[in-house]
């Protein structure tokens, strides 16, 4: 006779690693959205300086009419998810499907990581400064410099600047000697082999897939880029019509927008294209 051997299913769920959000850090919400999915930025630009004149009618020169610039910003990402969990299959799993564990696994598994990595790819798009080279341990700390030097001759400010890395940067700084040798956290790396700090600019290692392809590092300021969350609409139904169990929906509306008077503050490098 057959024997039926029973089963039993644990309670634990092997949840799956995951990443918190990253690009807080690198933008701002200064731009009131509510009411609106458009906000116009003005910029006013500067004239040039002339020879003063000690005769004649115009002796600071001939005054030009100041005009100004408009930068259109419209939002254009407007994505949902939604997914259905039947009330048997969450008994029968001993209540591990469970709607609000669910959607938390959502929010940090997708809609996290997309925004991340939308807002950096508008944040390296808008650089003012791109260092293309060929990145290896031996450069690593050298190509860092290059892009503070661009920014430095663009008159960047040099307070609030910080730097996304892609974890394979992060490797070769550490084994660049020119860094751990005489960078100024040479002590404490040789100590806790930490990289949180290069020349005074904090340090953030980001996931490669969060990154624009063939992007090293970037180094910003949260003044140049304004990130709006128009829209974040979470909403678990409990036994909607035609189904018996939970239906789990969302919907986030966001961007993020490069200031054109401030993409100065943007400096990336880059893998060079071929």
């Amino acid at each position: 006779m057959a024997v039926n051997y029973a089963s039993k299913y644990a309670p634990q769920v092997d949840e799956r690693f995951k990443t918190e959000a990253l690009s807080q850090g690198a933008v701002n919400s200064d731009y009131d959205f509510i009411g609106v999915e458009t906000v116009n930025v003005y910029s006013v630009p500067v004239v040039a300086m002339n020879d003063y004149k000690t005769s004649g009618a115009n002796r600071y020169g001939e005054p030009d009419e100041l005009g100004n610039e408009v930068q259109e910003m419209t939002l254009t990402q407007d994505r949902s998810f939604t997914f259905t969990i039947d009330r048997k299959s969450r008994d029968d799993t001993q209540m591990t499907l469970e709607a609000g564990k669910a959607l938390r696994r959502q929010i940090d598994e997708v809609v996290i990581p997309e925004i991340d990595t939308y807002r950096f790819k508008k944040i390296c798009e808008g650089a003012a400064f791109a260092l293309e080279t060929a990145v290896t341990k031996e450069n690593a700390y050298e190509s860092f410099l290059d892009v503070q030097e661009g920014l430095d001759d663009l008159e960047a400010p040099q307070g609030g600047r910080i730097c996304y890395c892609a974890s394979s940067y992060h490797k070769k700084i550490k084994l660049d000697d020119s860094f751990t040798k005489k960078g100024d956290m040479a002590t404490q790396i040789s100590i806790k082999g930490l990289v949180g700090e290069v020349d005074g600019v904090p340090v953030v290692k980001v996931p490669k897939n969060r990154l624009p392809e063939g992007v090293e590092f970037f180094i910003t300021n949260p003044a140049a880029t304004t990130a709006p969350q128009k829209l974040v609409d979470y909403v678990t139904h409990d036994n909607p019509p035609g189904i018996s169990g939970w239906l789990v929906e969302g919907r986030v509306r966001y961007d993020a927008f490069v200031l054109n008077s401030k993409k100065t503050a943007i400096g990336v490098c880059k893998a060079p294209t071929t």
